[in-house]
């Protein structure tokens, strides 16, 4: 049975961005680089909200091809071109690539008959409208979160409506130099 992965950079406060909606507060370095691949290499579908599909859509596919492309963006290029994408969205067309499905419609049933598949992990980087929402039907299976040393006290908040408990176990945690630390827990 696939495992749903979710992998999230939080605030403090268990803020998933800011007022804006942006991720300029999360402190990016080579070893956070270091766990993002090792999911990335770990699975072989990756799941998206519409507005992190969005944004992923536009950078990754060009991100290798810039002169001073870093390390990671070019091994993190490499499989986004290469992995299956599913697209969580009731305003995308369908898509006419054979990677990438959209799916508006019994997204737990979807889900769960990925679940259900052969294949490695389901992984998702972002999406926390999506995350609450699956958090919400039990689905998620692992969950990595990046703490940011910063309290932003504004923005979505990761838990905020959740209106089910999730019984958890830490699994591994992890200091990073940045003062990033990073808590990757498993559903019991």
């Amino acid at each position: 049975m696939r495992r749903l992965v979710s992998f999230m950079h939080v605030s403090l406060d268990g803020r998933t961005n800011s007022a804006t909606g942006g991720l300029e507060w999360v402190n990016i370095s080579d070893e956070l680089f270091e766990y993002s691949e090792k999911q990335s290499a770990q699975s072989d579908l990756a799941l998206y909200g519409h507005g992190t599909f969005q944004i992923m859509d536009a950078y990754w596919p060009t991100a290798a091809d810039a002169p001073d492309a870093s390390k990671h963006a070019i091994n993190h290029a490499a499989w986004y071109k290469t992995v299956d994408k599913v697209i969580i969205s009731t305003t995308l067309p369908p898509s006419n690539d054979p990677k990438k499905t959209v799916v508006s419609t019994d997204v737990p049933a979807y889900i769960n008959k990925l679940k259900q598949q052969p294949g490695a992990d389901i992984v998702m980087f972002g999406s926390p409208t999506l995350v609450r929402s699956l958090m919400q039907d039990n689905l998620i299976d692992d969950y990595w979160l990046f703490y940011n040393p910063i309290i932003l006290g504004v923005g979505t908040p990761l838990f905020g409506d959740l209106k089910t408990s999730i019984k958890l176990k830490l699994a591994e945690s992890v200091m990073l130099k940045n003062g990033v630390v990073g808590m990757h827990y498993v559903k019991e």
